[in-house]
């Protein structure tokens, strides 16, 4: 019985990650594709200005590309690269009709027979007719990469052996105290009669086996409810992050396939200005997401003692656009890593300066046994049920404070681990007018 059941375990548990396994193949390697497809959109873009500018050479660099090739309005192929050279027209599957920028994966092209390619095609409009260039790049297998099937086997492989063991170890305590009254009545029987088996209403070993299973299934439940939130956590936090990332992204591709459509119209420094503010944005966001990879992972730092209202008067001191009004108590020690805690006292700073009215107040003082950092502004201020949500990763409120008004809606997060790695909190406490950040760390005795 003990080897069936944990067969029958093994078996459900590999169909199970069979099923969920593919389901995430089938998400990764949508993800890459749409990856892919922008990879070759923007190998191509610059074919199609080319045509736009009327410096269309006949031989095209291949850029990382498997293939180039510029179609006039009369379908005849008129540039190429060396991989397309004398090559026919790839497809006219491609554009689709009112397609000004199409993509799908074809096979068996020319040039590429019995392989499958991701082709874009991106339609040019000149005075002549519609110009088609056409982008050719490798298609994503099935399984994405040898790695990722790797790993999913091997996942599998882990759980079904953990299922095996965990099955045969429970099933075999189970059984235990069935084998020693098996074994008591066949010496019994052997015996002859005469003698009997007391038989109690409730057996105290099967009875304490099933209170500690019961322990373990709600240890596990609760650990299962914590994954489960984590992993929710996890999905809504990539879903934000992705959402954050593609809208500067978006935002830069409407502002040069606009300028694109009508370059003559195009004011070409104003659209440089508003990519290179979106490409800021793309990149705030994107260092923030390091510097929080880097704590979540408990990257090392450099602790030393530092005294807190030398480190506050130093970030104070950086113009802003409005007062900063310090009260700092000198002597106030703490051990600490100096860059994090700039960084933390920066974002706080950053977020004042973003919701203030007209003044910032900071203050440093020891209370007890602990360093206390406070940064006020007269804004608007956070609802209490809302104090927490504010140091969520990517947390959106209806009111001013929100990221829209100028932040990556992970400076105050980040603010937080850091106060947690350093022992320490970091909590908004209630206040005459606007926020009230209150910083806490353990003080650094002489």
């Amino acid at each position: 019985m003990r080897t069936r059941l944990a067969l029958l375990a093994s078996i459900a548990m590999l169909l199970l990650n069979v099923i969920v396994s593919a389901f995430v193949l089938f998400g990764i390697r949508n993800e890459v594709a749409e990856i892919k497809v922008r990879e070759v959109s923007g190998r191509t873009v610059p074919v199609l200005l080319r045509v736009k500018r009327d410096k269309l050479p006949r031989v095209l660099p291949q850029d990382g590309l498997d293939g180039l090739q510029v179609v006039d309005p009369r379908g005849r192929p008129v540039a190429w690269s060396p991989s397309l050279a004398g090559a026919p027209r790839l497809t006219t599957e491609l554009p689709r009709r009112n397609m000004a920028n199409d993509f799908a994966k074809l096979c068996d092209l020319p040039r590429f027979p019995g392989e499958c390619k991701t082709v874009v095609a991106l339609v040019a409009y000149q005075p002549e007719g519609e110009w088609v260039i056409y982008g050719v790049g490798p298609a994503v297998p099935w399984y994405v990469a040898p790695q990722v099937v790797a790993f999913q086997a091997a996942v599998t492989a882990a759980l079904v052996a953990l299922a095996w063991f965990g099955v045969s170890r429970v099933v075999a305590r189970t059984l235990r105290p069935v084998s020693s009254i098996t074994k008591r009545l066949a010496e019994i029987s052997e015996g002859g009669g005469g003698m009997r088996m007391p038989v109690p209403e409730t057996d105290d070993e099967i009875r304490a086996l099933a209170e500690t299973g019961n322990r373990m299934l709600e240890r596990l439940e609760s650990a299962l409810q914590q994954l489960q939130v984590a992993m929710e956590r996890q999905r809504q936090f990539a879903a934000d992050a992705s959402h954050d990332l593609r809208s500067p992204i978006t935002a830069m591709r409407a502002q040069i396939e606009d300028a694109l459509l009508h370059p003559e119209d195009t004011d070409w420094p104003e659209t440089g200005n508003e990519v290179l503010t979106s490409l800021d944005r793309l990149q705030a966001i994107v260092a923030d997401l390091l510097t929080l990879s880097r704590l979540d992972a408990g990257a090392p730092d450099e602790r030393e003692p530092l005294d807190l209202s030398e480190l506050a008067a130093a970030e104070t001191a950086r113009p802003r656009s409005k007062q900063v009004v310090t009260t700092l108590q000198t002597g106030v020690t703490v051990n600490g890593d100096r860059l994090q805690l700039a960084r933390l006292l920066t974002n706080l700073l950053d977020n004042a300066e973003r919701h203030a009215e007209s003044q910032i107040i900071v203050t440093v003082r020891r209370q007890g046994d602990e360093a206390v950092l406070e940064v006020v502004d007269d804004g608007t201020g956070i609802a209490p049920e809302h104090r927490e949500l504010v140091f969520q990763r990517f947390a959106r409120l209806d009111a001013s404070r929100s990221r829209d008004a100028g932040g990556t809606g992970l400076g105050l997060p980040i603010a937080r681990e850091i106060a947690t790695s350093h022992l320490g909190t970091l909590t908004i406490e209630d206040s005459g007018t606007g926020a009230r950040f209150v910083l806490r760390l353990p003080v650094q005795e002489a």
